[in-house]
């Protein structure tokens, strides 16, 4: 149990509340008997004239306190000293019942009665008030992020497994101004709010208590965006039309390609690892995409995270994506040659089927680009979908043209169905690139073996989203934010483009440069003073670039 941990080095802030009473505790037991120690000690000297060593006197007073014994010492003669040693084996006794009810029950209780108590000192922190999705994926990434929380929970079992397992979790209504102010609600930096319709009751409440809160809401619709910034809301976030939005743009589109030169283009190219492919487990740095000599690798999405740059130790895995630059006929010649990798296709040929036309299907039909051809698919006729059926059945698939499509975009709302969606579709096509959403984040392992080529789970965006307000994490970001931009070369001037996208930490990178109208992007080449630079990066990244090394 985390309450047994060490508690050596630990500043008092970062103790519970039961961790506090145990460390005064322990001081105010030490106290007790070194001071029965000294005083009995001189006791012996002055009243009854038997001097003997301090350790003499420390043991008889321990073993009149613990009822063990009265030591070797009695009788004694005088008055005082009499008195002493009763005064010593009354205190032992109520030591005995204080440490039964500090120490012994709670520690065979498995929930204290009061789950406050495991609280450690709050401020500048996150109060989550309900949270509907799964909550250890939430608090688990908070804590790995060593952010602090309080989570208030409506349901006491939840709230006391929880507890139990160490997080910082209590019982109460949410809707309740004295179970905010438990969560230290004044103190907190951060509400989010996961309450259905309550939510609106959550953060009026809230905003009561700290006018100066910010508050994040996940909600089943975008509709009601408008009403929560009216309450307050700062963000408004529909998770399924979020990842909705997101699968859509893994279906279609290249984050960018800007020509910088008279010859061939420079590109920046997502490169999807599919289920079957060999670069399952390959580290980053083994890849051909990052030992090509013309190719840099700026960034990886791995399970819907985007990392700038990519650990070169990482292993690749079905569901990641990597971000690489460099000339489009390199890109594409190094994607031929890996099996079961596929890039993405150009926008004016692809032909997109969306099963499923809730909240995350209507999203991803609007962000698809124009020039795709959409092809619906639902079991309602009140979607309005352009083909009404089961698309777990071959025949409904049959008809939508799952055959013929370049991607197929899975929004349905039961993970069940979900995977045999992907399973019915992958056994119609090997060719159809299968992008799937499901709710449990233990169902993507599921998905995969079912045949989809990448799957996002609500609970885990759910979970980075947070992480990315509290934390500054880049979580499903938009593709457009990674970008290319030309600048003077002269802080370059001297280097090899090997040297010069070494430091790669810093969030940018050097593609290759430009020379007389062609573009370098061999890494033995070496830049000079009259070159230009093609840089890579995210929005923030390139702006920081701009002000730090093309500025000066």
């Amino acid at each position: 149990m985390r309450e047994l941990q060490n508690l050596n080095g630990l500043r008092p802030r970062d103790l519970s509340r039961r961790q506090r009473l145990l460390l005064v505790y322990v001081a105010s037991l030490t106290s007790v008997v070194l001071f029965y120690t000294v005083v009995y000690n001189v006791g012996m000297q002055t009243l009854e004239g038997r001097p003997q060593s301090i350790f003499r006197s420390f043991q008889t007073v321990t073993e009149t306190m613990t009822t063990t014994g009265y030591g070797a010492d009695s009788p004694w003669a005088t008055p005082a000293m009499n008195l002493l040693v009763v005064t010593m084996q009354l205190t032992g006794v109520a030591i005995g019942f204080i440490t039964l009810r500090v120490l012994v029950i709670p520690l065979f209780e498995r929930t204290p009665l009061n789950l406050d108590d495991r609280l450690t000192i709050k401020n500048d922190h996150v109060v989550v008030a309900e949270y509907q999705r799964d909550t250890d994926i939430l608090l688990a990434e908070l804590e790995e992020l060593d952010v602090d929380y309080v989570l208030l929970e409506s349901d006491r079992e939840e709230a006391k497994r929880l507890s139990d397992e160490g997080y910082q979790a209590i019982h109460g209504d949410p809707e309740d101004r004295a179970d905010l102010d438990r969560a230290d609600i004044e103190k907190a930096s951060l509400l989010i709010t996961d309450a259905g319709d309550r939510t609106a009751s959550v953060v009026l409440t809230a905003l009561e208590a700290n006018e100066d809160l910010r508050v994040i809401s996940f909600t089943a619709s975008m509709r009601r965006q408008a009403a929560l910034a009216e309450i307050g809301v700062d963000r408004s976030v529909a998770p399924h039309a979020l990842i909705g939005r997101r699968l859509a743009e893994k279906a279609t589109t290249s984050v960018a390609i800007d020509d910088l030169a008279d010859g061939e283009a420079v590109a920046i190219r997502e490169i999807l690892v599919r289920r079957n492919s060999p670069l399952h487990g390959v580290r980053v740095r083994d890849s051909p995409f990052a030992a090509h000599p013309k190719l840099t690798l700026v960034a990886g999405w791995f399970d819907g995270e985007l990392r700038l740059p990519p650990s070169p130790e990482t292993r690749l895995t079905p569901n990641a994506v990597l971000v690489v630059a460099g000339p489009e006929s390199a890109i594409d010649e190094v994607a031929s040659e890996v099996s079961n990798v596929r890039t993405p296709r150009g926008s004016a040929q692809s032909r997109v089927l969306v099963a499923g036309l809730g909240e995350g299907g209507n999203a991803a039909v609007d962000a698809l680009p124009e020039g795709v051809r959409v092809t619906t698919v639902d079991e309602s006729e009140d979607a309005t979908p352009d083909v009404v059926g089961d698309v777990t059945e071959p025949e409904t698939l049959d008809a939508a043209g799952v055959e013929d499509a370049s991607a197929l975009i899975v929004t349905v709302d039961d993970d069940a169905t979900a995977l045999l969606t992907v399973a019915m579709a992958r056994s119609l096509s090997d060719t159809v690139e299968i992008l799937a959403r499901v709710t449990d984040a233990e169902k993507s392992a599921a998905a995969f073996r079912a045949g989809a080529d990448y799957v996002l789970s609500i609970q885990r965006v759910c979970a980075r989203l947070v992480a990315a307000e509290v934390h500054g994490e880049r979580v499903v970001d938009p593709v457009s934010q990674i970008r290319l931009v030309r600048a003077d070369a002269a802080p370059f001037a001297g280097e090899s483009l090997m040297a010069a996208r070494r430091n790669a930490e810093r969030g940018w990178t050097v593609v290759g440069f430009a020379r007389n109208g062609a573009v370098h992007t061999d890494e033995r080449a070496t830049i000079e003073a009259g070159d230009e630079v093609i840089v890579a990066g995210s929005d923030d990244a390139i702006q920081e670039f701009e002000r730090t090394v093309d500025s000066s």
